[in-house]
């Protein structure tokens, strides 16, 4: 016969899969459906485009490390600096002089560039739905059952709840953030990188939980 404090901890542990199992079907119709423009990282972003101006400084640019300079910009937090770079400030222009860069990658390239001087700066996941979204099931087929379907490297298997349950435990955001990043064996986003933040969320939430395609149908 268990203990008290046993049965304390087996109704924990069920208790925190029945939420965890309560949040992949609450989320899933809010993350259904996508096919979306390549969502490039902070450094991709930066090295490709800020780093002309950034990396040494120049034209009065923050440069990249410099922890000082940096550190009087941050003050005024993402949105502020985020809404001078897409308006344009100085002798910079509208969105880094690069037209074809979203709101959300010139976010991730200030975030990148603020903790690499000196900030800690937590890269928000984008919920924007893009036109074509494509859904977590569509994209699970395409891509992550790859690796996922058999547990190729000890990812996780698609429906194995026991094993994504510890990896969703820090929150849904971290996790996703880890596929975005990538992690362990799995390149960033999948190794997919028209895979949007909200399509990744999809995927993550239909792996642990393929029921919650029939929500997403509904």
């Amino acid at each position: 016969m268990k203990s008290i404090s046993g049965r304390r901890a087996t109704a924990k542990r069920a208790w925190g899969q029945c939420a965890l199992i309560a949040l992949a079907c609450a989320a899933a119709p809010a993350f259904a459906a996508a096919g979306a423009d390549a969502q490039r990282t902070g450094k991709e972003i930066v090295d490709a485009n800020c780093a002309t101006c950034h990396a040494k400084g120049a034209h009065g640019a923050p440069r990249i490390g410099d922890k000082q300079a940096w550190s009087k910009r941050a003050s005024r937090g993402l949105t502020g600096l985020t809404d001078s770079a897409i308006k344009g400030v100085r002798q910079m222009p509208a969105h880094g002089g690069n037209p074809g860069l979203s709101n959300s990658e010139i976010e991730r390239a200030i975030i990148y560039m603020v903790n690499q001087s000196g900030g800690q700066w937590v890269e928000p996941i984008d919920t924007a739905k893009p036109a074509g979204e494509r859904s977590g099931q569509q994209i699970v087929k395409e891509q992550c059952s790859k690796c996922h379907e058999m547990g190729k490297d000890g990812a996780p298997k698609i429906g194995d709840r026991a094993a994504w349950i510890p990896r969703l435990n820090h929150g849904l955001d971290t996790t996703v953030r880890s596929a975005i990043n990538g992690h362990g064996g799995m390149p960033p986003r999948g190794g997919k990188a028209n895979l949007t933040d909200r399509e990744l969320r999809s995927a993550v939430i239909y792996m642990f939980n393929p029921d919650s395609a029939k929500a997403e149908k509904k």
